[in-house]
Order: structure tokens, then C-alpha cells, then sequence
């Protein structure tokens, strides 16, 4: 599942090829006809995303919520919508305008919303490092909800009402980069750490949104990284920490799998 830098990033390119043109909107494989009826030839004003979560508000005041979910995929197209290729699988949303196309393929939720519900969404979604904070409320608000619970910390950063964007590659990395334990009580992570947390979070995630990968090694945060040396943990169960040398352990946590060193976080 694309983690929220990548949503940040498909919010910002579809913001580059659409907001202040008039888009058509159409379902080839047809089960998103009625609802792309409605915003179809409208202007489309704004792209943003929150966490996961995409938002596209068009002038009439309705808006297309996604949420790709495990399968969900974007294509580009920088081609008139008269000139887009032809439809090839299961297209749910075709996007087009004078200038550019897109297409939407296999999202979990894509539909159309008014600004009641997009408020209900946003209501349960937890802060998202790359919204704008320059007052720090939303680390503290993130703070708050963790030091709240007691559910361990590596559960609390996959929860979206806890922080928003967070998917399996960063919770492993960042808790692995601050030295805790993802067995650790929410409650007994002290304010600072989960400070340090928040502010790692931020400035990953803005490489994500920057580069398209998530780097999270020092020394490998620029440039075409391999996979095999972007990752501290992630992925690298039984093979050597890169810190202490022990292996790398894997274990199902919650429902998902979990890649930290025991030896290095406490």
C-alpha cells in the first residue's frame, strides 16, 4: 500500500496537469459512472492529500475522495484527453482536459463527496507530517494521542487516527532510528522521544515527497539508491543489523509484519 509521501506526490502532479482546468471525468469500466457524471466538465480548483487519504474539489463544490488501498495505481499521461491512449484493464476514473489525462485503476474507495463528508473523513484522520506545522501543534497532537494509550507504539504509528500516512516501511524504520521498541506501551514513550519521532517522520517523508523513495539511512539519502540500501530493517529479517550485528528479526504484529532489531531498540 503506497505510503503518504507517494499520495502527496500524485496530489501534487495531478495539481500540475489539472487545478484550474476544466476536467472530464468518465468510468470506463463503469462502476464510477454516476458519480463522475457529477463533477465531469466541472473546474477542478484544488488536489491535496492527507495522509492516505486524496482529495480532488472541483468548482461546483463536491469533491473525488481515493484511498488505492493495497491495488490502487495512477497513470499519467501528459497528452490531450482526445490523444490518451486507449483503455487497456479496469479503469475506474479517466481524467482529461485540453492538456493532459490520467487514469485511476483498482482503489479501494473512489467517490464522489460533499464537504460534509469530507470533514467527517479528515475528523478521523491523526496529523500528517507533511502538513504544514509551524506552530508544532499537530507533533503535539500527535504526542498526545500516543502518550494516551497503552497499546504498543509499534501498533500506534499504523493507526491513521494516530498519525496519518504512516505505512509498514516507516513505522519499522523510524522506530528502528530512534531506539525503541515497537513492543513499547504508547504511555511509556517519553514526550521527547515521540517529539523526535514526529520531527524524523517530517523530514523522511519530505525526502519521499522529493525523491519518490523512502531513504532512510544516513549517507543514502540522495541520488538512485538501490532498494537492497535504502532500509535500516525494513525487509532484512536475518541479515546482520547494520548497527550492532545481530539479526534482524521478523515477526506478525497486529496483523502486519514487523522488522526490528531487539538488540538495538529498547
Amino acid at each position: 500500500m503506497p505510503e503518504g509521501h507517494s499520495v502527496h506526490r500524485t496530489a501534487n502532479k495531478l495539481a500540475e496537469l489539472f487545478v484550474d482546468s476544466k476536467v472530464k471525468v468518465s468510468s470506463p469500466q463503469g462502476r464510477f459512472a454516476e458519480q463522475a457524471s457529477l463533477v465531469s466538465g466541472k473546474k477542478l480548483v484544488e488536489s491535496t492529500a492527507i495522509g492516505k487519504q486524496l482529495f480532488l474539489g472541483f468548482d461546483n463544490k463536491l469533491t473525488i475522495r481515493v484511498h488505492l488501498g493495497i491495488y490502487g495505481k495512477w497513470n499519467f499521461y501528459d497528452v490531450p484527453l482526445s490523444k490518451a491512449p486507449e483503455v487497456w484493464g479496469q479503469v475506474r476514473a479517466r481524467f482529461g482536459s485540453n492538456s493532459a489525462s490520467a487514469d485511476l485503476r483498482g482503489p479501494t474507495v473512489c467517490e464522489v463527496v460533499d464537504a460534509e463528508d469530507v470533514l467527517t473523513v479528515l475528523r478521523r484522520l491523526g496529523p500528517d507530517p507533511l502538513t504544514p506545522d509551524p506552530s508544532g501543534k499537530e507533533g503535539l497532537r500527535f504526542v498526545s494521542k500516543v502518550r494516551s494509550s497503552a497499546v504498543p507504539i509499534g501498533a500506534l504509528l499504523m493507526n491513521q487516527a494516530v498519525i496519518s500516512g504512516i505505512g509498514n516501511v516507516y513505522r519499522a524504520e523510524l522506530l528502528f532510528r530512534a531506539g525503541i521498541s515497537p513492543h513499547k506501551p504508547g504511555n511509556k514513550v517519553s514526550e521527547q522521544d515521540l517529539l523526535a519521532i514526529w520531527d524524523d517522520a517530517v523530514a523522511l517523508m519530505k525526502i519521499g515527497v522529493k525523491t519518490g523513495m523512502m531513504l532512510t539511512r544516513e549517507g543514502f539519502m540522495k541520488g538512485r539508491v538501490l532498494v537492497a540500501e535504502r532500509y535500516n530493517v525494513y525487509k532484512r529479517e536475518g541479515l546482520p543489523c547494520r548497527t550492532c550485528g545481530k539479526k534482524v528479526k521478523l515477526e506478525l504484529f497486529y496483523g502486519r509484519k514487523l522488522y526490528w532489531c531487539n538488540t538495538c531498540q529498547r
